[in-house]
């Protein structure tokens, strides 16, 4: 999930308070007068002074009064993370995709990891990246999570935003699975993963 702060937005000389949140790619700020949708790549100029972010974009100057949270926004906004990396994708990882059609992650995730198995998943897998369109794909999380490893990770891909298939939906059947989720990340622009492993309790003893 993207980090969050309450603070004053100043635009056009006007301060509003509000919650400022950085995602991914865009910088958002919420407030009952002001809402701000800034995509890191409309922005042309990022500044941190005295505990104020500072970015210009294609609508004007926006400045935030983040305190001690303004130079670390501005360095993620400069130096964004990657979704392997906020994933923590390991090049000596054994991985399995079923039912994901972005491309351009399979590709990234093939060109990290030891191996890739897409379509099926490979019996200790470290991670399995299962996608879902609807609740209907998430029946086979209990099955999946035979594949992983004690300590691996079962990630759900899913759309933004899609009542067909929603957070609760994805959360209740992890824990019919018997799994508990530790983690959400903003995958893409339009696609959340949630994290799930199995229970330190009930992994087999070595």
């Amino acid at each position: 999930m993207g980090a969050e702060v309450m603070c004053t937005a100043t635009v056009g000389g006007r301060g509003v308070k509000g919650k400022a949140r950085l995602e991914t790619d865009v910088l958002q700020f919420r407030a009952a007068e002001l809402t701000l949708n800034i995509p890191f790549n409309a922005m042309t100029a990022i500044a941190a002074s005295d505990g104020t972010l500072t970015v210009r974009h294609a609508d004007g100057t926006a400045a935030f009064a983040l305190g001690a949270a303004a130079a670390r926004w501005a360095d993620r906004i400069q130096h964004p993370r990657s979704r392997l990396d906020k994933i923590g994708a390991k090049p000596a990882w054994k991985a399995s995709a079923i039912g994901v059609d972005d491309t351009a992650f399979l590709d990234e995730l093939k060109a990290r990891v030891a191996s890739l198995s897409i379509g099926r998943a490979a019996r200790g897998s470290d991670a399995i990246f299962l996608g879902a369109t609807s609740e209907r794909p998430l029946a086979r999380l209990a099955a999946l999570k035979g594949a992983l490893k004690p300590n691996g990770a079962l990630w759900v891909i899913r759309p933004k935003g899609r009542p067909d298939i929603s957070e609760a939906a994805v959360m209740r059947a992890g824990k019919a699975a018997g799994l508990v989720d530790v983690k959400v990340v903003s995958f893409s622009p339009t696609h959340t993963a949630e994290k799930f492993v199995i229970p330190i309790a009930k992994r087999p003893s070595k």
